[in-house]
């Protein structure tokens, strides 16, 4: 092989590898409801975040991890253009976006429902894109 034929190939996988991580889909969506546009999980179901939670790090655990499912990431998962991915006291991985844990509300039955917004004396908010 030729240092051409050498720099063509190379160039090649750098440009594949480049692609496949610009086709990384985002782990969430941006659905319509009454308030505007929100983030959403891959159902449609609205994501919320949550004030108590600091530096990343998710303060909704137990009883409240029950009414608020985490927006779970799995390893394969790689994180990107805003979205970081946490480890939950449990040791569960979990999307976050500009360092905030995402949720969905237990109460939410169907896409669009926000019903989750300014729960617990306004700690919880719809996710925003």
């Amino acid at each position: 092989m030729t240092t051409s034929s050498i720099r063509l190939v190379l160039a090649f996988a750098a440009t594949l590898a480049l692609a496949s991580a610009a086709l990384a889909a985002p782990p969430t969506k941006t659905g319509k409801t009454d308030k505007g546009s929100v983030l959403t999980d891959a159902k449609g179901m609205s994501l919320y975040t949550f004030d108590k939670d600091m530096d990343g790090k998710s303060a909704c655990n137990g009883p409240c991890a029950t009414n608020w499912p985490a927006l779970k990431a799995e390893a394969s998962d790689t994180p990107g253009d805003g979205y970081t991915i946490i480890t939950r006291d449990d040791g569960s991985k979990q999307w976050a976006y500009k360092g905030k844990p995402l949720y969905t509300f237990a109460k939410d039955t169907k896409p669009g429902d926000v019903t989750g917004d300014g729960f617990l004396n306004g700690a919880w908010h719809l996710a925003m894109p």
